[in-house]
């Protein structure tokens, strides 16, 4: 089987020779790491990429024609399956904005990015941005924004030369998807800063009633031109809407503010042949489980352990749900021992179930070394293959 066949055979639970050997992806730090204690450099990243920005593993959905790099080294040293791509159109702005410097103060700057965000760095890029303002303040600016930039006209949309692309896809053997980067949450979340989007709830609900219904109808609009041109096979959404001890808002907030607009947006891909339909949200996720499956979701990760998200009893409490990710990443910093510890209680348990890829619960940090991550994809693998 080919790297499709088996994405779709295991997401719905049919026969498969055996599930995915993916990765989610790394820190840069931790690449630059590897590559010091003896991974092969053939490919590597680019030398401005920075210590704490994502390098994609195979899980992480990549589409040629954006500012992403994706990791082959490790890919190909270690046996990965092909990974996963997604359409090259922009989802969300279009023209997006103009990235740009609009402060500088010694060794650190303010720079808007290309999604409006105006982010505090170090002109060095050594550590990560603190976000310090946003593209929306109010129902003009987002008024605003929807005429300039949210325009369902896929023609200027495409990152690449849409022809030849349309024509290789089209004879791929890898998983193909649609969206990824927006959601409910995460979107009204990077337009008005987290703050700002939890105070609207109390302040301002109409508000934010009418960003999900526009954001809706939008995506539908620009998928129901998209894929009469290709066959994909799942949809992302992105949320990020949940922390170690819980949700960013509460389940009945959820059930008002997201549910409707999860429920017609799902109900639309369903419609368009779209089985799949996975979300990434970091965090405890527990609460929301029932109220994603309800909006039409059929698949979660990464499952991030130290969060409390145990992919075991998530299973079964949920039979059917698909379940990516899962596996401890601090496990993989303390040694072989806790390695096999970790695999071994996670693992085999859903393995046998169908319906379950398994890797690192997020991006693996700098502090797991070569050894330890090599001895850990290792054993997968072969817990994988057996």
């Amino acid at each position: 089987m080919n790297a499709r066949e088996r994405f779709l055979a295991v997401m719905h639970f049919e026969p498969a020779d055996r599930t995915l050997k993916w990765e989610f992806g790394y820190w840069g730090g931790a690449l630059r790491r590897w590559y010091a204690e003896g991974l092969p450099r053939r490919t590597g990243i680019p030398d401005d990429w920075e210590y704490g920005r994502s390098v994609g593993g195979e899980a992480l959905a990549w589409a040629p024609g954006f500012d992403s790099t994706r990791d082959d080294d490790v890919h190909t040293l270690l046996g990965l399956d092909t990974g996963l791509q997604r359409v090259p159109i922009r989802n969300l702005f279009c023209p997006v904005f103009t990235e740009e410097i609009v402060e500088e103060h010694g060794d650190w700057m303010v720079r808007r990015d290309e999604d409006g965000v105006l982010r505090r760095e170090p002109k060095d890029r050594s550590s990560l941005p603190q976000f310090v303002g946003w593209p929306v303040h109010n129902r003009d600016d987002w008024e605003r924004l929807k005429a300039e930039r949210l325009q369902p006209r896929p023609a200027e949309r495409w990152v690449v030369d849409a022809a030849p692309w349309l024509e290789q896809a089209r004879q791929r053997n890898y998983p193909l998807a649609i969206g990824g980067g927006q959601g409910f949450f995460g979107t009204p979340r990077a337009l008005l800063g987290l703050e700002n989007l939890l105070l609207a709830y109390y302040d301002d609900p109409q508000f934010l009633l009418d960003i999900n219904n526009d954001l809706t109808n939008f995506f539908i609009a620009l998928y129901d031109q998209v894929l009469p041109l290709i066959d994909v096979d799942l949809a992302l959404i992105w949320e990020d809407m949940c922390y170690k001890a819980g949700p960013l808002i509460s389940p009945a907030l959820f059930r008002t503010f997201l549910l409707p607009y999860y429920q017609r947006l799902t109900a639309f891909l369903h419609d368009h042949g779209v089985k799949v339909i996975l979300v990434d949200t970091d965090g405890n996720c527990s609460a929301l489980l029932p109220l994603f499956i309800e909006g039409g979701v059929t698949g979660l990760y990464p499952f991030e352990v130290n969060a409390g998200m145990d992919v075991v009893a998530v299973r079964r409490a949920f039979p059917r749900l698909q379940i990516l990710g899962g596996i401890d990443k601090l496990q993989l910093a303390a040694g072989r021992a806790a390695i096999d510890t970790e695999l071994a209680a996670r693992v085999p348990a859903l393995l046998c179930t169908g319906g379950y890829i398994p890797y690192v619960d997020h991006l693996v940090p700098p502090d797991v070394s070569w050894d330890n991550f090599r001895y850990y994809r290792q054993r997968l693998n072969e817990m994988i293959e057996a």
